[in-house]
């Protein structure tokens, strides 16, 4: 993963209309209390990035998330488990299962997210344990009215089979898309978004432009998945939602649309999805 190295970068020059940060950690950036979840919105607010989605990845940042969504106005959440995660939370533990549908219900908690499958981490749970983990966060996705925000880590073809499977009726986000132009075209002819991230403006990330010029813009959400996956020109620097402008840039050039047409569309796009605000 890119990394929180060194000084942060400075801002980008501010997106000619406002967008929303789909996916991202507030927590993990470093805030912790009302103020620094107030500067970090500031920041984001300066340059265009009018909400920002903060999501969970374990039970303490669950506890988080359902915290700070009620310290600044334009923040809001998503909670679940990340697949690694699974197996340090005693997944199995009914009273865990409980806690996370209690924070999930919180009205400004939008997704039930992330959740998914990686096969990246030799640390992570058993594959068998991963798909049940996913399998109970869409169902619970399915009882709230919720999203169901996925993490995709090596696993393409077992988070298609699962998905499947299951057949979630709400909407499904593929958080950081990482797929190829195949992938990204099966996604969309299912109906689902696809969230793209800092990734997309790498230099050696061919077959991710194809993927993001595939997808019908009704269909793209961005979003910045900070503290990590930090942007072109800024890779390896902590990355933050106030740098989410460079990936919508490179949207507007991968779909080859004029910057103000994407920003209004991926913004309506977050609204039909998260909202209403």
């Amino acid at each position: 993963m890119t990394g929180r190295r060194g000084a942060p970068p400075p801002p980008p020059e501010p997106l000619p209309a406002p967008v929303v940060d789909a996916h991202t950690h507030l927590d993990a950036c470093g805030c912790t209390d009302a103020d620094s979840v107030g500067a970090a919105m500031d920041r984001a607010n300066a340059v265009g990035v009018r909400k920002v989605v903060t999501v969970a990845d374990d039970l303490p940042s669950a506890r988080w998330v359902s915290q700070a969504v009620e310290w600044h106005d334009d923040l809001y959440g998503a909670v679940a488990l990340h697949p690694t995660r699974t197996a340090a939370a005693d997944f199995t533990d009914d009273d865990v299962k409980a806690e996370l549908e209690k924070l999930a219900g919180h009205p400004r908690v939008r997704a039930i997210g992330e959740t998914g499958l990686d096969y990246y981490w030799d640390f992570a749970p058993p594959r068998a344990e991963q798909r049940e983990a996913f399998a109970w966060h869409i169902a619970l996705a399915e009882r709230l009215g919720k999203p169901v925000m996925i993490h995709d880590r090596d696993a393409h073809d077992d988070v298609l089979s699962v998905l499947r499977a299951e057949r979630p009726q709400g909407t499904v986000i593929f958080h950081c898309f990482s797929g190829d132009a195949a992938m990204a075209r099966l996604c969309a002819d299912a109906g689902w978004m696809l969230s793209f991230a800092g990734p997309v403006t790498f230099r050696n990330a061919s077959a991710l432009w194809e993927a993001a010029a595939a997808v019908p813009l009704e269909q793209i959400l961005v979003e910045t998945d900070a503290p990590f996956l930090t942007p072109h020109p800024h890779r390896g620097k902590p990355n933050e939602p106030y740098l989410l402008p460079w990936t919508v840039r490179a949207i507007a050039d991968l779909q080859r649309r004029p910057l103000d047409e994407v920003c209004a569309a991926v913004d309506a796009n977050a609204e039909r999805v998260f909202g209403p605000w």
